[in-house]
C-alpha cells in the first residue's frame, strides 16, 4: 500500500507528470488529479490502520514496527528522497546527492519490507542489521536497474515511455556515470546484498533469489 501510494503521487503533475505506469494510464489521468492525491493519502493511512488491527505480533514488536514504517516512510526516507529528487531535476547532482535520493526514495521501502517482517519473526539484532545491510544494497541495485531500464528497456514490459526520466531532467546513475558504469555499480550492489546473506544459510535462498530477480529483470 505504501508503495503504490507513493507511485500514484510520483505520477503526479507536480512530480515526474507521467501518463503511464504498468502499461496504464496513471491514476490522475484517469480520476483527475485531486483523487489520485487523495486515494494516495488513504492508502498510506490505512497501511498504519492495517498494523494497528496485527493480532499476531507482540504489542511491543507491533510498535517497533509502526515506528519502522514511519521513519521509511517519513521525511527519514521516502518523503526525505523525493524532495531532494524533486529539488534536484534540472540541475546537477553529485555522485553523494543521487546515491542518498535512491537509498531513501527507493530503498527505505526496501528496508521497512525487510525489517519489519524480521522483527515479527522474532529476529536478532546482529540479523536485523545483517538483513539491513541486504536491504540497502538490494534496494540500490533496483533503482540504478531502473534508471539503466529507462533507457535500454522496452515501453511494452516497463509499462511507461522510454526515456522518460531523461525528458524529466531526473537525477540518474547512467545520466551522472554512463551506462558501462551503471551496470558495474548495479552488480556491486548485488554482490553487497549477497555477502549480508552469508550467515543466514538456506534459510535466506528466497532473498538470494530477488537479487538475481533484480539484476536480471526487463520491467
Amino acid at each position: 500500500m505504501i508503495h503504490a501510494y507513493s507511485l500514484i503521487h510520483d505520477d503526479l503533475p507536480a512530480m515526474d507528470n507521467d501518463d503511464y505506469r504498468r502499461g496504464k494510464l496513471t491514476s490522475h489521468r484517469v480520476f483527475g488529479e485531486a483523487i489520485a492525491v487523495l486515494a494516495g493519502d488513504a492508502l498510506l493511512t490505512l497501511a498504519f490502520q492495517l498494523l494497528t488491527e496485527n493480532k499476531a505480533g507482540r504489542p511491543g514488536d507491533i510498535l517497533r514496527v509502526l515506528h519502522e514504517v514511519a521513519q521509511g516512510a517519513g521525511t527519514g526516507g521516502l518523503i526525505g528522497g523525493q524532495v531532494v529528487d524533486t529539488l534536484s531535476a534540472g540541475g546537477e547532482v553529485d555522485e553523494a546527492t543521487l546515491e542518498y535520493i535512491h537509498r531513501n526514495k527507493t530503498g527505505a521501502l526496501y528496508r521497512i519490507a525487510i525489517r519489519t517482517g524480521a522483527i515479527l519473526a522474532g529476529a536478532r539484532e546482529e540479523e536485523l542489521e545483517a538483513l539491513s545491510r541486504y536491504a540497502e544494497h538490494l534496494g540500490l541495485a533496483f533503482q540504478i536497474k531502473d534508471d539503466i531500464l529507462d533507457l535500454e528497456g522496452e515501453e511494452k514490459k516497463i509499462g511507461k515511455p522510454v526515456g522518460s526520466d531523461l525528458k524529466n531532467k531526473k537525477a540518474t546513475y547512467p545520466a551522472l556515470f554512463g551506462l558501462e558504469k551503471s551496470w558495474k555499480k548495479a552488480r556491486l550492489e548485488c554482490a553487497g546484498a549477497l555477502s549480508a546473506l552469508e550467515d543466514f544459510g538456506g534459510q535466506a535462498d528466497f532473498l538470494r533469489l530477488l537479487v538475481q530477480f533484480v539484476i536480471n529483470r526487463d520491467y
